[in-house]
């Protein structure tokens, strides 16, 4: 493992790629500097901006089939966390960004997050249907901290008794413990804690700005010793970095009282192909070719991989090993488990001022 003394520590990308959609970049150079020179910061500071947004929906759409759930809400477009394989951030350049180092640095925040969730409940045609909260980026990234977007809308889902789904790599969500405990109780609540590996100094350089290896596996516990039901989603599983991990991993999650674990291969779609080759081969030059070929043989070919049905599971001898690694640490280590059926009965709307006169 090799660290360049130029690295920008704390983030994961290094460099910022070319933007595809260039005309809607947000700064050309010279105004860039310009804005450095009105803040006072180094044309290369690695302050983090928090730059508000007001979108006009908050629910997502998911159609692909690759996916289990069909609807999604992200408070924060842009994460801190700096994983250098986020299938996220090809999402940045549509803002203007660069899917590089701004997408690490420049966090969108949707400050009206909330109050347009509880307009969508309102709707009269509105059906629930579980909401995912991450579908995209993730809602307890460190920014969280200080807008608290994520509690305030689970806050909304249990009001309404509306379901609703939690994805992260950050212990942060043991601080609404209370919230989850009692959207749990009501049937509500899914959650999956995502663990890449168990090597902390390979999630340094891979996650650099996320909870440590020993915090999330104390999350598993502690969500699990509250009554809650936790998958463990391992993602990505990189050919020549990870992948060897499997066993241990399933063994040591279920210690911790994990119900299930899924995975996904890497995929490296976009600009990530350009931002991951680039970091591999800084950080681990003695086998970055053999990790970018044994990516590609899980790819056709390739590391830009964006076929349905194939691309969050890859295909080939490395894909097919994984896949039976991972069925065969489910049987050795996790029980047979059925999940309790969300509950979509109880959900109820938001009602309007003028109907609560009568």
């Amino acid at each position: 493992m090799s660290n360049s003394k130029k690295d920008i520590n704390g983030r994961g990308a290094q460099h910022n790629p070319h933007n595809r959609f260039e005309k809607n970049q947000h700064l050309t150079e010279d105004e860039y500097l310009e804005y450095c020179h009105l803040e006072g910061e180094s044309p290369e500071s690695n302050k983090t901006n928090y730059l508000e947004v007001f979108p006009k929906s908050i629910i997502s759409k998911n159609n692909s089939p690759d996916i289990g759930f069909n609807y999604s809400v992200n408070p924060y477009q842009g994460c801190e966390h700096g994983c250098v394989y986020c299938y996220a951030r090809n999402s940045h350049e549509y803002w203007g960004y660069s899917a590089g180092k701004d997408f690490e640095k420049n966090i969108l925040i949707k400050k009206n997050a909330p109050e347009l969730l509880e307009k969508a409940f309102a709707s009269k045609s509105y059906k629930p249907e579980i909401i995912v909260i991450s579908g995209n980026t993730d809602c307890y990234q460190p920014a969280e901290r200080k807008f608290e977007l994520t509690r305030e809308l689970l806050k909304i889902c249990l009001k309404h008794k509306h379901p609703v789904g939690l994805i992260t790599k950050n212990s942060l969500i043991l601080r609404d413990l209370d919230l989850l405990t009692e959207l749990n109780e009501k049937n509500l609540l899914r959650v999956t804690i995502s663990i890449t590996s168990l090597d902390e100094s390979l999630r340094r350089i891979l996650e650099p700005r996320t909870a440590s290896v020993k915090q999330r596996l104390k999350t598993v516990e502690v969500l699990s010793e509250s009554g809650i039901d936790v998958n463990v989603n391992m993602a990505p599983i990189i050919p020549g970095l990870n992948n060897h991990e499997v066993f241990d991993l399933v063994k040591e999650v279920s210690e911790r009282g994990a119900k299930s674990v899924s995975y996904i291969m890497v995929r490296l779609n976009g600009q990530i192909a350009e931002i991951f080759e680039k970091w591999v081969c800084e950080k681990f030059p003695d086998k970055s070719d053999k990790i970018l070929n044994q990516i590609k043989a899980t790819h056709a070919g390739t590391l830009n991989e964006s076929r349905w049905k194939t691309r969050m599971s890859g295909e080939g001898r490395y894909a097919e090993q994984v896949k039976q690694m991972v069925e065969l640490a489910r049987k050795k280590f996790l029980s047979d488990y059925e999940k309790t059926p969300l509950n979509f009965d109880d959900f109820t709307p938001v009602i309007s001022p003028q109907l609560k006169m009568f």
